[in-house]
């Protein structure tokens, strides 16, 4: 990912909250998203990072971006772990079910596994059946361990996921 890609990037984190969250989050929260303020905090990450983030993009034939992953550090509290988190697999809502977000799952694994982590985590909300059966066939699988999240008042815990990579 460029400076360039960040306002699509954006985009596409924005809208893809506001279709897979639907019914999960309040639409209120939802619908005061700025996809603007999302691509000011990507520039502001990606130009002040210290390379610890991966964030990977996916483009179409015409080469215009349709998804986008990112993983880095995986903290217990404020402590780093040898583990690695993907923090976020993000795919147009109108391309959904194209593969994309397989690919990019795939690219992240493979990255992770040849940096030579030998954990990949991540978060899903609870009630996000879509991604829970999505990353479930990827091999991932619930460890156990939740947290909770709230958003306007409404309680949205998330379930974190484990996959152990190979060495």
């Amino acid at each position: 990912m460029t400076l360039a890609d960040c306002d699509r990037v954006a985009e596409i984190r924005i809208r893809g909250w506001q279709s897979a969250y639907r019914g999960l989050i309040p639409q209120s929260y939802l619908d005061g998203l700025s996809v603007e303020e999302d691509a000011e905090r990507r520039r502001t990450y990606l130009s002040q990072g210290d390379g610890s983030v991966v964030n990977l993009v996916a483009e179409d034939s015409g080469g215009e971006i349709v998804g986008w992953a990112c993983h880095g550090p995986y903290r217990e509290g404020e402590v780093l772990t040898p583990d690695v988190e993907l923090y976020a697999v993000y795919v147009h809502p109108d391309q959904v079910g194209r593969g994309v977000g397989r690919a990019l799952l795939a690219e992240a694994v493979a990255r992770c596994t040849a940096a030579g982590h030998g954990r990949l985590l991540l978060w899903v909300l609870k009630g996000n059946d879509r991604a829970r059966r999505f990353y479930e066939r990827a091999g991932f699988r619930a460890d156990g361990v939740e947290e909770p999240f709230e958003v306007e008042g409404v309680a949205v815990p998330e379930v974190r996921y484990a996959r152990t990579l190979p060495r």
